[in-house]
Parts: structure tokens; sequence; C-alpha cells
């Protein structure tokens, strides 16, 4: 059974989110091998792995070698820099959407590049991965609206961000397992320097 991999926000070879996101990259070429390497340290042939938005910003003559090269069988699930329709850009993905329900180990999971606080089924113990909002003001919003949530309806509400640079993606796609236990490390970790 092939593992189910997940990111958001890759950003390949756009040089303002190295400032934007505080990359850890000194220069768009550094990031762009980087971010290629640790895809495939992780990823194998067979591998799935669902790309919540926003991969590339560059055009598809630059993008399509680097698709090509990166291993696993790849879903896109569009952000609002994937522009691309380039037909052999495009057919390198199994499938492009702008929102997926999928199931993973026996788990029910939201995909869409834009974080939803309301997903389906959020009282049912589904899950929801999205990007778009990085490390920025907007992604501690998102923080909040799952408390708020977990609050009014006394449940935990199971909606992760899956960009890139957030500290348990680490430019690497994570599985949900990975994901799950990570984001409560981080979370403790910072509890506990409080």
């Amino acid at each position: 059974m092939p593992n189910k991999f997940y990111i958001a926000d890759w950003h390949y070879d756009h040089k303002n989110c190295l400032a934007f996101d505080n990359r850890p990259f000194v220069t768009v070429e550094e990031m762009n091998a980087a971010l290629v390497d640790r895809w495939n340290s992780v990823v194998k042939p067979g591998d799935i792995v669902y790309v919540l938005g926003d991969m590339f910003w560059c055009k598809p003559a630059i993008a399509t070698p680097v698709i090509e090269c990166l291993n696993g069988q790849k879903f896109l699930v569009r952000g609002n820099h994937d522009k691309c329709t380039d037909s052999k850009f495009i057919s390198h993905f199994v499938k492009v959407s702008e929102y997926m329900e999928i199931e993973d180990n026996g788990r029910n999971v939201v995909l869409c590049h834009y974080p939803i606080p309301c997903f389906k089924n959020h009282f049912y113990g589904w899950y929801h991965l999205y990007g778009h909002v990085h490390n920025s003001f907007e992604s501690q919003m998102m923080e909040h609206d799952k408390f708020l949530m977990e609050q009014l309806y006394d449940r935990k509400c199971q909606m992760f961000n899956v960009g890139a640079m957030m500290p348990w993606m680490d430019y690497t796609p994570r599985t949900l397992d990975e994901i799950i236990a990570s984001v409560k490390e981080v979370r403790t970790d910072e509890t506990s320097q409080a």
C-alpha cells in the first residue's frame, strides 16, 4: 500500500518567499534544489502526494522538467498561484481539482488550499488540511478559529496548516500521522516555553 503525503505552498522558484516566509535558504536556486531533494528523500515512486496549492512560481517550461523528476503520484488541489493550464504540465498530475475529499487509513480528510474553519463533518472526526496562510497573522487567526470551534462544540477540531514553511513540515511532504504528531509536539514545546 502506498504512503500518502501532503504539502502546500511549495512556491518553487519564488524569490520573494525567501524573505516572506523567512525561508532558511540564501538563494532561490538553493531553495529549488532543497525542495526537490527533500521531496525525493521521503516520497518513493509508488507513493501518493497531495499538493494543496501554490506549487510553482514559474512558467511551464521550467516547472515541467521539475515535476518530471519528483517521485510519486501527484495530485494538485489548486491554489491562487496555480495558474498553469499547459496540458503537458497538467498531465503529470493524476488529478487537478479545487477541492478533494479522500480517505487516509480509515480517516476522512478534506483537502483545500484555503482554510475552511467549518469544514465538512468537523463534528464527526474528519480532518482538514490546508495551506495559503503561510506562517502569518492569518495562520494565527485560523489557530484561534480552531480553538473557538473546540470551545464551542467541546470536541477536537482537526484542521492543520501543511504549508511547506511550517515547523512540522520543514519543506518536506509529510504523512497525516507525521503531521498530527509533529503539530502536537510543536504545540507542547511552545506551551512549556511560555
